[in-house]
């Protein structure tokens, strides 16, 4: 039975499908090209909040993105069970295709972390920037799957590219942004998504146009919010960084309203009772059942459901949420193991960078620091900010311990294996 919710305007791709009879739907098929890739794989090997290898608990970016991708089909199920004046067999948000952008939400993101990510931006300033939303979307328009000497990307559907696109708004339109923008060559997509020639001006401001978001691309950041607000938190009592004593002192130093400090009482009994990682996995569930639809308008409506609503999720759930990334920042992120880990791959990214740029942007010299088809790539191109690019998307598609072996090989006059010059 086809789904009416969507239509030929959601299911164009960006290029040309020469796919006109399949088993699965247009969707289906982005889910499964994103899951078959490289780039989804190497999420194995990408810091969450610790380093992979450092103990086999912690979560990765690959198994947050599958955590996120559940909790987006759960909220797509919940809705679609409690708004029946709005949804039925007929019509409804496509788990599918929220899978599928859940599963892909984090693809552009560097090895060790958002650190990672800034470290990048400052580097590329001067090129243009890096943002991990950004690079996503060049990962999935032009650069997935190889084919001869060149790219092509995996030709997406519509809604599936705008469920993505959690930040339409472009980097020359800050002042040398920080985070939450698109490449400047990218504003394409964002006509392309729309379907116009240019964005209606009472959404062109940067701040309005990157919360403009499809309904698809708020329950994937909705589900993303539960996953790191809850599971960083268990990952990091799991590990130690937070504990009893640290979470009464937190309590005692910090402002917080009655609820805030019931809310951290009932982690500390949960953790006296050892029975923190099944009570905060239940939280999930309040996090999903804390979700509900309002409807607007917008200028896409008559071409798309897909902007038709807003997702809206209780008071007192988000203020929860809030206070557990709180929790995670000042206890965590703000501990100096952490920032001891982060300088350190920070000082790789940095190093690794500079002598990529001064070998094959600065001058394009004949040593080959690069692997064979990337070398052979950023040769053939004329274009110095085209070429940083591509040392850029080089880096940041390393793992980690990828990483660490290149700075090894690059910079430690005792590190001579040949054995792994992948």
């Amino acid at each position: 039975m086809k789904n009416k919710f969507y239509n030929e305007f959601d299911y164009e791709r960006l290029k040309e499908s020469k796919r006109y009879d399949d088993y699965r739907s247009p969707f289906q098929i982005d889910r499964d090209r994103i899951i078959h890739s490289s780039e989804f794989r190497r999420l194995q090997g990408k810091t969450q909040v610790f380093l992979p290898g450092e103990y086999d608990f912690y979560r990765t970016r690959l198994t947050h993105s599958i955590e996120v991708a559940q909790i987006g089909r759960s909220i797509c199920n919940f809705i679609f069970n409690r708004e029946k004046e709005l949804f039925n067999n007929e019509y409804f948000i496509d788990p599918d295709l929220v899978e599928s952008i859940c599963l892909a939400h984090d693809l552009g993101h560097p090895p060790f972390g958002h650190s990672g990510e800034r470290t990048l931006n400052l580097l590329m300033n001067k090129y243009g920037g890096f943002e991990g939303n950004a690079q996503t979307q060049r990962l999935i328009t032009e650069i997935f799957y190889r084919e001869d000497d060149h790219y092509r990307g995996m030709n997406p559907t519509r809604a599936f590219i705008d469920g993505t696109l959690k930040y339409k708004a472009a980097f020359s339109q800050f002042d040398k942004p920080e985070n939450h923008f698109l490449y400047d060559n990218q504003k394409e997509l964002v006509y392309f998504v729309f379907g116009v020639n240019k964005i209606p001006a009472k959404i062109q401001p940067p701040k309005i146009l990157n919360n403009f978001r499809s309904i698809e691309c708020q329950i994937m950041d909705w589900a993303d919010d539960t996953a790191y607000a809850i599971n960083d938190l268990v990952d990091s009592i799991s590990g130690g960084f937070i504990n009893i004593q640290k979470l009464v002192r937190f309590k005692e130093e910090t402002e917080l309203d009655e609820l805030q400090k019931s809310i951290i009482d009932e982690i500390i009994e949960w953790i006296k009772n050892g029975k923190f990682k099944p009570m905060f996995g239940a939280q999930i569930g309040k996090f999903v059942s804390a979700c509900s639809l309002q409807t607007r308008k917008t200028f896409l409506d008559n071409l798309t459901n897909r902007y038709k609503y807003e997702l809206t999720v209780s008071r007192d759930v988000l203020k929860r949420a809030k206070l557990y990334k709180r929790i995670a920042v000042e206890l965590v992120f703000h501990s100096s193991q952490l920032h001891q880990v982060e300088f350190k791959g920070n000082r790789m990214i940095e190093r690794i960078f500079t002598v990529l740029e001064n070998n094959y942007v600065t001058q394009l010299r004949d040593t080959k620091l690069l692997p064979d088809f990337n070398d052979k790539l950023i040769r053939k191109e004329r274009n110095k900010k085209i070429r940083a690019r591509m040392i850029c998307d080089h880096i940041s598609g390393m793992t980690d311990s990828f990483a660490m072996r290149n700075y090894r090989r690059l910079f430690d006059p005792e590190y001579s294996s040949l054995s792994d010059l992948a």
